[in-house]
């Protein structure tokens, strides 16, 4: 497993688009962040490319950053663009295919061990 991108001990500022990294017929992804609460991770999706049915313990964010695809949340079908966001809570079936090449990040964060709000 490479190195992340950005070390969690320093300042960084990475330009995604020149990050982002596309093969024929593939899917990358690349680090960019890992502390033991979070975990940032940039894709490149060549069209057709899938992540097929599955779930994560973890809440996740989404960013489509450029093309669009097709993803399933909860066995629901919806087709994001450039732009879109997404939440997902831990435990959510959810499925993503390229309809054209699109980039994302997903960012995952373990849920809190305490509940959030008032004391």
């Amino acid at each position: 497993m490479s190195e992340p991108l950005i070390d969690a001990s320093r300042e960084r500022i990475l330009t995604l688009a020149s990050e982002t990294q596309f093969v024929p017929n593939g899917i990358v992804s690349r680090t960019i962040l890992r502390t033991p609460m979070v975990r940032v991770v940039l894709f490149g999706f060549a069209e057709g490319q899938e992540l097929t049915e599955h779930t994560s313990t973890q809440h996740a964010l989404v960013e489509i950053l450029s093309g669009a695809c097709e993803f399933s949340l909860g066995g629901k079908k919806n087709l994001l663009k450039a732009g879109d966001f997404v939440h997902m809570p831990p435990h959510l079936a959810h499925a993503v295919k390229a309809t054209e090449q699109f980039s994302m990040l997903l960012t995952l964060f373990k849920p809190a061990t305490e509940p959030v709000g008032n004391p």
